[in-house]
């Protein structure tokens, strides 16, 4: 179950990251609404799953996630620019997430 609510936090932080940029600095109400509810969404999910997850693969997978969903919904929805690096890099933050809940779970 924690996995889920995990899963669902990440949701949360892309759509509030996500929403941050349509908001247009705050100018816009109904993607403003979006920060609010995806990032108050976001960090109450964590907080429960924090209950039976160790802080390093839970934020590990949040914050490592969170940044791939937010570069390819840029990508997505607001045709910002999806380079060979930024594809690089987005696979070395997931290679990262993988290796911190790895050694966790080794530990």
């Amino acid at each position: 179950m924690a996995w889920l609510l995990l899963l669902l936090a990440i949701g949360a932080e892309v759509f509030g990251t996500l929403s941050l940029k349509a908001s247009d600095g705050f100018s816009r109400l109904w993607p403003s609404l979006g920060v609010v509810v995806g990032y108050a969404a976001a960090f109450t999910l964590l907080a429960f799953v924090l209950r039976t997850v160790g802080v390093g693969p839970a934020y590990a997978l949040w914050a490592g996630v969170g940044t791939a969903g937010a570069a390819i919904g840029g990508w997505l929805i607001f045709s910002e620019r999806l380079t060979w690096i930024t594809i690089v890099g987005i696979a070395i933050v997931i290679i990262g997430v993988v290796f911190i809940t790895l050694g966790e779970a080794r530990a």
